[in-house]
């Protein structure tokens, strides 16, 4: 059993567990002690002395965030001491910062601004003796905005792409005032190795980070009588939403998101839950493509394992640390690609419309999708396939502009013709998400019998663990596949960029023993991305994994395989999985990849 010491909080006693912070003991009370440097997602770094606390017989205040409860400590969390120093600890950081709070994207979901309400910061004494700097504001990402004149320099955005991505896009430069958080030489951050993944923005407490919105070209899209809007809805926006519209985290939002999206005036909403279910199709049937050549055709320029390709942050990533291994990349493009390529085509001609006339939009759990629809090799419809990608906040921020009670909504369905999907495309939000609907499909496609996990549930591959592995006997394969019977395929999940290098690295060396590995960029998978709710942490993202396996349990389809409006677009114009017309669609074309 742990030991426990024992402190007194404000003159009440308390028992905590030993090595447990001020902070935790606090909270364990329900005793809230104001916080921006600390994150739970992140280390513990005690540097903008927000949190100090007063422990009686000690001349300075401590960091409640980085102080360890020791036995007998006389904690004083609200002193006049304590009060003080935090208004002056606040009122300096606003010295330094941009407070024009009414043209800020973050106004009403800022730290400091929550901060400087909750301890009435009136005045700014010490305005004048540290007047604003000049700073620069970095808006040629297609994905993330960064404003220095926002910056308190807490730096959770630098922790963050070093200790939950392993990227270090962001670091810190100079000293003194001069401090600054900085790319490499100070580039843009399009210009350095970022993956987009939007993480920093997520961690944040003020505007220094944040997405680049694309809200009032989707209004003018709307409002266009020319234009046809179509909307397609990502399966991690669905229990994500309602924490942006005041619903608790884990809520399951599907049908009065889909209501909102029809008030709003798009003229089709749909679901890329469509697409998730193409994606196993398509990817599947490149995994088994991969293990004919490399088990009975010998094939020695045959790449395995096969790693997923959903995940544009993770891409990125590859192309940046690991390129050698492209190779290892599924051809297949997102599910939000292979839906925009789709809208211009397939869609069109059901409709009878001009693609030039459709404008495609997505609704994102993530920021790397806005960098992934303005990739060159995205317009293989012809046309831009993704005009514009919002994400869940942004989506909000539309609901709560058109003045929708989103509350008293009354649910709707998605329209047809890729509006239907199964449960396998509802867990892409999740990580294991993608492994475990490609699991149900394959193991079907090569023995004719549904994968042998309760209720379809493929639990090896579920959790928060960063990197977990399964492995899965294939016994009396179906006649086409008996080169298969008695393998052991052999299956990994990474979340986290962190993790995806611990993966890549084995695969690197030589020691991989892997078929096939789902990599996510976010932690916690989609449903953890950069454009989710703020905030953010361990026991909100499993909140939404448990809301996302909840709606796949009650569906009626279950795999991919069996999605009707999936069987009859192969029947009408994709003809089969890996054709002609789903390479030139549905794939990549990079020369580095192996093309099936």
């Amino acid at each position: 059993m742990s030991k426990k010491v024992n402190v007194t909080i404000n003159g009440f006693p308390v028992e905590i567990q030993a090595g447990k912070t001020i902070l935790e003991a606090a909270e364990s009370q329900g005793i809230k002690i104001p916080t921006l440097c600390f994150h739970k997602d992140l280390c513990v770094a005690g540097n903008c002395r927000v949190c100090v606390v007063e422990v009686v017989g000690q001349t300075r205040l401590s960091a409640a965030c980085a102080t360890p409860c020791d036995e007998g400590m006389e904690i004083l969390t609200n002193s006049l001491k304590v009060r003080n120093s935090r208004k002056q600890i606040i009122e300096l950081l606003l010295s330094e910062h941009n407070a024009d709070c009414t043209k800020c994207y973050k106004n009403g979901n800022c730290e400091l601004q929550t901060l400087s309400s909750e301890y009435k910061i009136m005045t700014q004494d010490f305005l004048e003796l540290v007047p604003l700097k000049k700073f620069s504001i970095d808006m040629y990402s297609p994905s993330i905005i960064k404003d220095d004149s926002k910056c308190i320099r807490c730096q959770r955005c630098v922790r963050t792409c070093a200790e939950l991505q392993g990227v270090n896009a962001l670091t810190v430069s100079h000293k003194g005032d001069k401090m600054k958080i900085t790319t490499f030489f100070e580039k843009a951050m399009r210009d350095v190795v970022c993956t987009n993944c939007g993480q920093c923005v997520n961690h944040c407490p003020t505007g220094a980070l944040v997405e680049k919105n694309y809200i009032e070209e989707v209004w003018e899209a709307l409002a266009d009588p020319t234009k046809h809007v179509v909307v397609q809805t990502a399966p991690a926006v669905r229990v994500g939403l309602g924490e942006e519209l005041g619903m608790e985290p884990g809520s399951s939002v599907t049908g009065k998101m889909v209501a909102a999206l029809k008030r709003l005036g798009f003229d089709s909403v749909l679901d890329t839950d469509f697409t998730a279910d193409l994606t196993i199709m398509e990817e599947g049937t490149e995994l088994l493509t991969r293990l004919k050549k490399a088990l009975v055709d010998k094939d020695e320029t045959v790449t395995l394992p096969m790693a997923t390709s959903c995940s544009p942050g993770w891409i990125k990533y590859i192309e940046h640390m690991y390129p050698e291994h492209l190779n290892h990349l599924s051809t297949c493009k997102s599910p939000q690609q292979m839906f925009g390529a789709l809208v211009k085509t397939y869609y069109a001609k059901a409709r009878n419309l001009e693609p030039d006339k459709i404008v495609s939009v997505s609704i994102m759990p993530c920021t790397a999708k806005k960098f992934e629809a303005y990739r060159p090799e995205m317009y293989d419809s012809g046309y831009r396939d993704v005009d514009y990608v919002l994400t869940t906040r942004e989506l909000a921020i539309l609901i709560k502009q058109a003045g929708l009670d989103f509350n008293k909504l009354e649910p709707m369905k998605y329209d047809r013709l890729m509006g239907e999907s199964s449960g396998a495309g509802v867990i892409f939000g999740a990580t294991g998400g993608v492994m475990e609907a490609a699991l149900r499909t394959v193991y079907e496609i090569v023995t004719g019998r549904e994968v042998p996990f309760k209720n379809l549930d493929i639990l090896p591959v579920r959790g928060m663990e960063g990197i977990r592995e399964a492995t899965i006997k294939i016994e009396n394969p179906l006649k086409e596949w008996a080169f298969l019977d008695g393998v052991e395929l052999k299956c990994a999940v990474a979340h986290g960029l962190i993790n995806a290098k611990t993966v890549m690295d084995s695969i690197k060396s030589g020691t991989s023993n892997y078929h096939f590995i789902e990599f996510m960029a976010c932690p916690g998978g989609c449903l953890g991305g950069g454009g989710q709710p703020i905030p953010t942490n361990p026991e909100i993202r499993k909140k939404r994994a448990e809301a996302i396996y909840a709606e796949d349990r009650g569906l009626p389809l279950r795999k991919s395989h069996e999605n009707p409006e999936v069987i009859k677009l192969y029947k009408d114009f994709l003809i089969e999985p890996l054709g002609e017309v789903s390479h030139h669609l549905l794939h990549t074309k990079y020369t580095k990849r192996e093309r099936f």
